[in-house]
């Protein structure tokens, strides 16, 4: 099976590496030549441009930042849809709107080019572990086809419906995680100010009703270590913050805490934050007390 991967950033490139090891014929595209001669050295194919990757692909996989970039490398000049031909499955990983995708899929659609969302969630960690876990949307005999090219990237992969609904679950989920990270730096600081021990904090609230995955996962290895390497950067997550936002409008619903907590996100970028984790909301809390 021939797989074409676009996108080679600290996602894209644990996962192309991943699909390498697994013996797939892999021909990469990125702008990034450092990154794109890494794989050429390990036996991967080299692109030009999106369009030739996707020539002759069986699958096209694509990772990267944003929407307007996704549609851009596949609708646009050069792109995936220039040269795909009919029965080619672009699986897009990225965290998109659901709206982007949907668009997509449509013009895909007229030259019989199947396309499905599966973003990701794990973190850099899991891209590189190969432990993903994948919410993945589209038609359902189409995924059925693809997920043994999934099972190389992910440990737990989840077909969610219509193409869209995978990036409508990521939405969701994202949003959560942006709102537990600052509730659980908000009120540890909380406690700091009250002058507790945050240790003694974590070990109870982690075994007791205020646990989240935001406090147990980003806790010991990042906040008291005082280390905001990312992990999942404070820019990411507040891109992710505006994908919920975006689609709460497009369904006339009012988004009180995602709003909010959007905002939070943003105050911690305008303090110089946005390539640090997540975690470094802690950070912002502090430099309030």
């Amino acid at each position: 099976m021939r797989i074409g991967f676009i996108g080679l950033g600290v996602m894209g490139k644990n996962m192309a590496n991943n699909i390498l090891k697994k013996g797939y014929e892999l021909k990469v595209y990125d702008l990034s030549e450092n990154v794109v001669k890494e794989f050429k050295e390990k036996g991967a194919l080299v692109g030009e441009s999106p369009a030739e990757v996707a020539k002759g692909a069986d699958i096209v996989m694509t990772s990267l930042p944003n929407s307007e970039i996704v549609k851009s490398v596949i609708l646009g000049e050069k792109g995936i849809l220039e040269s795909a031909s009919a029965g080619t499955v672009i699986i897009d990983l990225s965290s998109i709107t659901p709206k982007t995708i949907q668009h997509i899929a449509k013009e895909a659609e007229k030259k019989g080019v199947e396309v499905i969302d599966a973003p990701v969630s794990g973190g850099s960690t899991g891209a590189e572990k190969g432990t993903l876990t994948i919410m993945a949307g589209g038609k359902e005999e189409v995924f059925n086809d693809v997920k043994k090219v999934l099972k190389s990237i992910g440990e737990k992969i989840y077909y969610v419906g219509s193409v869209g609904a995978g990036d409508t679950v990521k939405l969701v989920n994202n949003l959560l995680l942006g709102a537990n990270m600052a509730a659980v730096s908000e009120a540890l600081t909380l406690g700091m100010k009250a002058g507790l021990d945050t240790d003694i904090l974590f070990e109870i609230i982690s075994k007791s009703s205020g646990n989240s995955y935001a406090l147990t996962s980003k806790y010991e290895r990042f906040i008291k270590e005082k280390n905001f390497k990312p992990g999942f950067m404070i820019d990411l997550q507040y891109k992710d913050l505006q994908l919920a936002v975006d689609t709460a409008k497009d369904l006339k619903m009012p988004l009180i805490i995602g709003n909010l907590t959007q905002q939070m996100y943003q105050m911690a970028r305008s303090e110089g934050m946005g390539k640090e984790d997540i975690s470094a909301m802690m950070k912002l809390y502090e430099k309030w007390l």
